[in-house]
């Protein structure tokens, strides 16, 4: 299952409007720094497939201007 965080900078004073489109994404829980205009983002996928997906849904938010990742990895799934 590929777990990531990022660093999500929002466009200039779109920093509330990009909260609240990320946290509306079942797979990304979303963290503000209190003292940048920056957020914690960590998703979670349970395959390739959804990761691909979720990407593409991230690239289609207007108000986020960069997403650096910081972390990622990939736990197996115990059966």
């Amino acid at each position: 299952m590929p777990i990531k965080s990022y660093l999500a900078h929002p466009h200039t004073g779109k920093k509330d409007e990009l909260i609240k489109a990320l946290s509306l994404i079942q797979q990304c829980e979303v963290m503000p720094a209190q003292n940048q205009d920056v957020l914690i983002l960590v998703t979670e996928t349970e395959n390739k497939t959804e990761e691909a997906t979720l990407k593409e849904k991230l690239d289609t938010i207007d108000s986020l201007k960069l997403l650096a990742m910081v972390s990622g990895f990939n736990t197996p799934q115990n059966n």
